[in-house]
């Protein structure tokens, strides 16, 4: 079970943290888990005001026929996060279900693994961190929209992906390493995140140049994969310039996406 939107983006909205998943991403991600069913909640200013018992019997039990419960060690949830793990088992023991608390879950650098810690790695543009919290890569989807055009020209055919709503975390602007989830199967690239300085360009955007593969993606729904952060976004004094630069990203992406 999962809310939409997040609860804080009612409760206290100044307070709501970026998002890992927005939209069609959280269920591809529950998709292609061995999560067999999943229940989306839409959280209101009402559900909010429930207590943690009202929570429990008006929604659990009553809506959903709760028979027993997998929650996470620091879970919270009714009016004021007044509910957690231990006000669970309280209930689950008067109530007739049973409630399993799962320990905290550790990275390979010893850590507790927490959306928190994986939002920080992501923002820092560690992607490394961020893959071992979320047992995948980052990622981000959207439309492939019509450019300018311009990566042809410079050898580089691109594909322009619609950025995502405002509330989708993205890692720093820069250029990397990705692997695009295409309808015609999976590619090796790199991308830049953010602006054209060198094209007097400030508005930033995802811009893919897939390798081996000459496809008409315009209109599809992709998936870009973040493998690895090549370099700083910067602006060259020519186009012969960035596309010298462009073959020295092309051969360290390759790299990255082979190590």
């Amino acid at each position: 079970m999962t809310f939409d939107p997040h609860p804080l983006e009612v409760v206290n909205p100044a307070a709501a943290p970026p998002l890992l998943t927005i939209g069609i991403e959280k269920q591809e991600v529950l998709a292609e888990s061995p999560i067999d069913h999943v229940v989306v909640i839409p959280f209101t200013p009402s559900l909010a005001a429930y207590g943690a018992s009202e929570f429990v019997d008006l929604v659990l039990r009553e809506k959903l026929g709760l028979q027993h419960l997998l929650v996470g060690y620091d879970h919270g949830f009714g009016r004021g996060r007044s509910g957690d793990a231990s006000v669970l088992q309280e209930l689950g023991a008067t109530r007739g279900f049973g409630v399993d608390v799962v320990p905290p879950v550790h990275g390979s650098d010893g850590r507790p693994i927490s959306s928190t810690t994986i939002r920080r790695a992501v923002a820092g543009g560690d992607l490394q961190r961020a893959a071992d919290g979320l047992g995948r890569p980052y990622s981000a989807s959207g439309r492939v929209e019509a450019g300018a055009g311009r990566g042809r020209t410079l050898g580089f055919r691109t594909i322009n992906i619609a950025l995502p709503p405002a509330r989708k975390l993205l890692p720093p602007e820069g250029v990397y390493a990705v692997r695009v989830q295409t309808p015609q199967g999976a590619f090796g690239g790199m991308l830049n995140l953010g602006p054209r300085p060198t094209f007097a360009e400030g508005e930033s955007r995802l811009e893919a140049h897939l390798f081996d593969v000459d496809g008409d993606f315009y209109g599809a729904y992709v998936r870009i994969e973040f493998v690895g952060r090549i370099r700083e976004t910067r602006n060259f004094a020519s186009a012969d310039e960035l596309r010298a630069q462009l073959q020295r990203d092309d051969t360290a992406a390759r790299r990255a996406l082979m190590s």
